[in-house]
This record gives C-alpha cells, sequence and structure tokens, in this order.
C-alpha cells in the first residue's frame, strides 16, 4: 500500500471500461466535471444566501448581530459536523451516491428555514442545509481525482470553485434584486426545489467510477487517524482554515456591515462589491490552478504557491484596513483573488495521501475550515456586540479591532507554514 506520504499520482487514474451505451471516458470526466461543479454552486449559494437575508431577518425577528451570526454559523457547525462521517461514506460509497443522498437533508433544511417561525427554527434549518451539502466539495475533488490525471488537481479545483464562486455572486446584487419583489421564505422554497434537482442529477446524470471502499469501518477509522496524524496536514492546516475561515465568514455575513460602516457604501454599492469579490474569487481560482500547474514547470513547488497566496490575503486586509486611497472595487476584488487561495491546499493535500484515503483527507481539512469559520462567525458578532450599536450600526473601531484581531493570527500561522517549505519541495512535480 502506498504510504501516506507518498502521493498517489498515476498518469492516467485506474476507471473502469465502458459498457455498451455509455459515454468514452473522455465525455465522462467533463460531465462529471460539470455535474459536480453544480452540486458545488447550490452549496455556495446556500452559504452565502444569509448575506442578502440579513436586513429582513433583522426586521422580521429581530435579531441583533450576535444572534445573526450564530444563525448563520449553523450552517458551518453542521457543515463541520458531518465531514468525518461524509469522508467514512465517500471512500466507502463513492462521490456520486453519497453525494445525491446527503442533498435531501438539505432539502429538508430549506424547506424547514423557509417556514420557520422562530430563531430555534430558523436555525434547525440552517444546520440541516450544512449537514446536506457538506460533502459537495470533497465528493467533486473526490470525482476528479478518480476521472483525471492528479497534475490537472489544482486546475480542476480552482474550476470548481470558480463555478461554485457564482453562488457568491448571486448572493450578491442578484439576489438583492430577487428580494425586492419576493421575499426570503419564497427564495428558501425555490431553493429546496433547485437542490432537489441537483440531488437527482447526481443519481441519475453523473457516471459511476465503479470504485467502492472494501473496508471495514475499523479499518477506515485507523485510516482518518493516519489523515490527522500526517506531518503535511499538520503544517498545511493553520493557515488554511484561517484564510478560509475568515474568508467565508466575512463573505458570506459580514462584509456588508464592514462595507457600510467602515466603507460608508449605500446597500446597493455594497451588493456591487459582494458581487465583485464572487467574479474575483472565480477568477481568482482558475488562474491559481493554472499558474500553479505551469509555476511546478519552472520549479516552484505547489506548497510554495499555495503558501504566497495566503499570505497575499494577510497583505490585502492590512491594505483595506489602512484605507489606502486606491478604488473599492480594486481592493475588495483582490481581496477576492487572494481568498480563494487557500483552495490549493486541497491539491497539496491530494498528493500526500492514497487514493483510498482522499476523501477523508479532504472532508478532514473542510473539517477544520468550517469550524473556523463557525467560530469566525459568531467571534466577529459577539466582538461587535461590545460596542455600542446605533441604528445597527456598529462604530469603525469595532470593525478594525476585529480585522486586526483576525490578521494577528494569520501572520502566526503563515509563520508555521513557511517553517514547513522545505518540506514542500519533496512533494512531486506534475507529469
Amino acid at each position: 500500500m502506498t504510504s501516506a506520504n507518498t502521493p498517489s499520482s498515476p498518469a492516467t487514474p485506474s476507471l473502469p471500461a465502458p459498457r455498451a451505451g455509455e459515454p468514452s471516458h473522455a465525455a465522462a470526466r467533463w460531465r462529471v466535471l460539470c455535474i459536480f461543479s453544480l452540486g458545488f454552486l447550490v452549496s455556495y449559494i446556500f452559504r452565502g444566501v444569509n448575506l442578502g437575508f440579513a436586513p429582513h431577518l433583522i426586521r422580521e425577528m429581530g435579531l441583533g448581530a450576535a444572534d445573526l451570526g450564530v444563525l448563520t454559523s449553523f450552517y458551518f457547525l453542521g457543515f463541520a459536523c458531518a465531514q468525518l462521517p461524509a469522508g467514512l461514506l465517500l471512500d466507502r460509497f463513492g462521490p456520486r451516491r453519497t453525494e445525491a443522498v446527503l442533498l435531501l437533508a438539505a432539502v429538508a433544511g430549506a424547506l424547514v428555514f423557509a417556514s420557520a417561525a422562530n430563531m430555534a427554527a430558523l436555525a434547525a434549518g440552517r444546520l440541516l442545509i450544512g449537514v446536506g451539502v457538506s460533502v459537495c466539495l470533497g465528493a467533486a475533488i473526490q470525482a476528479l481525482s478518480i476521472w483525471f490525471p492528479l497534475s490537472r488537481m489544482p486546475l480542476l479545483n480552482g474550476v470548481v470553485m470558480a463555478i461554485g464562486g457564482l453562488g457568491a455572486v448571486a448572493v450578491g446584487a442578484p439576489l438583492g434584486w430577487l428580494l425586492s419583489w419576493t421575499d426570503w421564505r419564497s427564495v428558501s422554497y425555490g431553493l429546496a426545489a433547485v437542490t432537489l434537482a441537483m440531488a437527482g442529477l447526481l443519481w441519475f446524470g453523473a457516471p459511476e467510477a465503479g470504485r467502492a471502499g472494501k473496508q471495514s469501518l475499523r479499518e477506515q477509522l485507523r485510516g482518518t487517524v493516519q489523515v490527522f496524524r500526517n506531518a503535511r496536514f499538520l503544517r498545511v492546516v493553520p493557515l488554511t482554515l484561517l484564510n478560509q475561515g475568515i474568508f467565508l465568514s466575512v463573505q458570506t455575513l459580514w462584509v456588508g456591515a464592514f462595507l457600510r460602516d467602515v466603507g460608508g457604501h449605500t446597500p446597493e454599492q455594497s451588493a456591487r462589491l459582494v458581487s465583485v469579490i464572487g467574479f474575483a474569487m472565480m477568477g481568482g481560482c482558475v488562474c491559481a490552478g493554472w499558474a500553479a500547474r505551469h509555476l511546478e514547470r519552472a520549479g516552484v513547488s505547489l506548497y510554495a504557491f499555495a503558501g504566497a497566496g495566503m499570505c497575499g490575503f494577510i497583505g490585502i486586509q492590512c491594505l483595506i484596513m489602512a484605507g489606502v486611497p486606491l478604488p473599492p472595487v480594486l481592493l475588495w476584488a483582490a481581496y477576492g483573488v487572494f481568498g480563494s487561495s487557500g483552495i490549493l491546499a486541497y491539491a497539496v493535500l491530494a498528493r500526500s495521501f492514497p487514493d483510498a484515503l482522499i476523501g477523508r483527507a479532504t472532508t478532514a481539512l473542510t473539517l477544520t475550515v468550517f469550524l473556523s469559520t463557525f467560530a469566525c462567525q459568531i467571534g466577529i458578532g459577539m466582538v461587535l456586540d461590545l460596542w455600542p450599536a446605533d441604528a445597527g450600526r456598529y462604530p469603525k473601531a469595532a470593525h478594525l479591532a476585529v480585522w486586526t484581531g483576525l490578521v494577528a493570527l494569520q501572520v502566526l500561522a503563515a509563520l508555521w507554514y513557511l517553517l514547513g517549505a522545505r518540506g514542500g519541495k519533496a512533494v512531486a512535480q506534475p507529469a
């Protein structure tokens, strides 16, 4: 068996021979990419939809900043709690069946959220949604690792994230427009219908890789422990979880309040900038994946390139906090580009584990990211509430205090990551 520190990077994945009437491997590969990317898009819309719902929930339910942070974070809590079981399911039943079945929980969660009459019901709905879409990213990465050579994973992961990033765009200006003529409950019912259709598309439309796990539960749990003990995993996780956790918590909830209270932007301007962040994240994901492959051929390791991107995110946050005289569109576009750089960590880990552990390695990293996002969303709201709010607005000093603390944590994690740069050179180069 391949060592946990040895990349499983065959030039061509071992795939089942197509049966009569089935598409060729080339056609199946692109179908896998499209269908699983759409599943991640649904996940991303759910992730950020409360950004648009927030003013309506505050007005209808009387929620404060801390309440809104807790409510929104329940999605990330459900997502995080489901990661380890989801990893076991992925490695046993494969990405197609696992994601299709779990999406039914997201359908139920959307229906509970849409009909909720109080905070408890809203939180329960968000929790169910988080559980239901918890496997969307892990399933996509695992499916791509089965159907494509691992040398293409940085670019393909970027494509998946870019398509998912359309969800970040959708919860900006498009969602604002939609809520101008309907209400948040109707939108939630619509999302339930879309998610049900997505589950059907996965079950009936995605090709099966023909790779079901045969390990016992004890062997699978032993493999999970192996993931958490892996030296590369422990080196990559701290900076990645902060990069992605902070980016997601701000992008999906707190960026609107920051733009309003610190930047002085109107709701319409803020919605446009939220969409700019989403488009920039999409472009950043694709460009980073393309650049990573070409830079590796020039001798720059994927580990080093991923670290540089995440350090760039720290720098952009400092520029925004300092109020540098640059156009907001430029600053927030850079925020989206560098905020997406943590996705490269998945490709780093995919090369550090054998095929049988890729599902669990991916979901283990996602677990840490979403626990971080859960903590950040609640923590930001709690810190903001330490300052007196004026008609729902918080002082500039409150936001800057939050961002300063988060930047300090990222700097410490970056130092830890950089200490592993020598080990990063050991990562196999692409074919």
